[in-house]
């Protein structure tokens, strides 16, 4: 029993004023593993006043000193990862295997950010005009209990680099993850208030957040619901915003492409992280005349999906991360039954066996049109819905019929083919034969998955302002 009755505010590790306590909870097993205790806006205020005064120091330093904390950050993760992947097991029910992944992934985030950082020019010259670009200020980052480790690592990484002091509010879901990463930053010895945590709820301490006006911007991840509170929330005192929201991403299949290859991929795209990931292609939208095909290939698929303990090894679907979740789920299952959707594979309830955990089947709808609900809202859960089309154009028209665009995928054997339609698909990303990845290209969303963007260059602009001066080199 783990219990976290601290938070970390100007170097320190402290008792917080808020006396909320809640229950932490392991997905796999129902069972109690720790307690927290929630912050409240008077913490957060202090956290902020920490920041603010820190920032005034900081945002001075040479880049040598901010390179030198993201490779002590990014050291002190690896050090510690075996016990990072223990909490993030444990708490959020991740497969090990994936989890460890995540870890690996959260502190190459810093290593990412050293080589932008090296050549990035804070300063500029435009015909006659000096332009600077200076830290921002005071940072309030959210993430939430998809991936502790990775958001934050993906958002604190630009804020060092560029200058910039942070409040980061994890998920309340993820307080043991959050205790121990602290811990970590703690450890690589980062100057007093540059990193501040706070645990609590969105509305409470990310409600702070959006509204104090010594904060200059807000870097959240999560639902899109959420994202427009913030974006209203924020407006009053004019904070920038980064948003990464929610998805709904196409995965289109093109009638060349090799489809013993695509639709595996596509189911397992679609179930990765259990399925509670903004990016995973939930829609998978193939040739009519080749639906047979596609759902034989999909059976078979899922028959060699392991679902279980995330302790297990080959587990490639754990539980979801609460009671809560799985109930979202089973609504959405069983509304895909209700809107006339055909069940291919899983349905409502528990997997045989795994009753003493939030399992869910992995699911497969077809025949979904896009009028079903299914197809247009964001489960976040193995829930697939299969679409069909009968000519590219319609398959183009499907994909972009939502409204979100935050990842899209396309198969096709034809290059030139796949490059055309990709070009057409209305989203922040869109992947070709196959899940790639660049880590310092920016990721974000169109229409309501988002605003502004993370990684590379890209992600630390946002955490600067630009400054124009005029004359710098006139004498009178």
């Amino acid at each position: 029993m783990r219990n976290i009755d601290q938070i970390y505010i100007n170097g320190k590790f402290v008792k917080p004023n808020g006396t909320e306590i809640l229950d932490l909870i392991n997905p796999a097993t129902k069972e109690i593993i720790g307690r927290v205790t929630l912050g409240d806006e008077k913490d957060t205020r202090d956290a902020i006043a920490a920041a603010k005064e820190a920032f005034k120091t900081f945002s001075k330093t040479t880049k040598k000193e901010r390179l030198q904390m993201l490779q002590r950050l990014h050291d002190v993760i690896v050090e510690k990862s075996e016990i990072l992947n223990q909490a993030a097991v444990e708490e959020y029910g991740a497969p090990v295997a994936a989890t460890a992944a995540r870890t690996q992934y959260a502190a190459k985030n810093f290593l990412h950010n050293m080589e932008i950082l090296q050549e990035y020019q804070f300063e500029k010259f435009i015909g006659k005009a000096k332009v600077v670009l200076e830290p921002l200020g005071v940072i309030g980052l959210i993430t939430p209990w998809n991936a502790n480790y990775t958001h934050i690592s993906t958002k604190l990484a630009p804020a060092i680099a560029a200058g910039c002091t942070v409040v980061i509010k994890a998920s309340e879901l993820s307080a043991i993850q959050t205790q121990l990463i602290t811990e970590c930053f703690h450890e690589a010895g980062i100057p007093a208030g540059v990193i501040n945590f706070v645990n609590g709820r969105g509305d409470v301490v990310g409600a702070e957040l959006t509204r104090h006006p010594d904060v200059a911007m807000i870097s959240f991840t999560g639902s899109s619901q959420v994202g427009r509170i913030i974006g209203r929330d924020a407006a009053n005192t004019m904070k920038r915003l980064v948003l990464e929201l929610g998805g709904k991403s196409p995965n289109v299949i093109l009638d060349d492409a090799d489809f013993n290859k695509a639709i595996p991929l596509s189911v397992m795209t679609a179930f990765s992280n259990s399925g509670q990931a903004c990016h995973v292609g939930s829609r998978l939208i193939v040739p009519e005349h080749r639906l047979q095909e596609v759902k034989n290939l999909v059976k078979k698929t899922i028959e060699g999906i392991k679902v279980g303990s995330p302790l297990e090894s080959g587990t490639y679907i754990g539980p979801m991360v609460s009671q809560k979740q799985y109930e979202t789920v089973q609504r959405y299952i069983k509304l895909g039954t209700e809107e006339g959707a055909e069940l291919l594979v899983g349905g409502e309830g528990h997997p045989e066996g795994l009753e003493h955990g939030y399992f869910v089947k992995p699911t497969v709808f077809v025949n979904v049109t896009m009028d079903m609900t299914i197809a247009k809202e964001e489960i976040f859960g193995p829930v697939l819905s299969i679409l069909t089309f009968k000519t590219e154009e319609e398959a183009i028209e499907i994909a972009n019929d939502t409204i979100y665009g935050l990842s899209a995928y396309v198969s096709s054997s034809d290059l030139e083919k796949a490059n055309r339609v990709a070009s057409q698909i209305v989203s922040g990303r869109v992947l070709i034969n196959g899940l790639h990845d660049e880590p310092k290209a920016p990721f974000g969303g169109f229409k309501q998955s988002g605003i502004g963007r993370e990684f590379g260059a890209y992600g630390l602009e946002e955490y600067v302002e630009t400054k124009t001066i005029l004359g710098f080199d006139v004498t009178q």
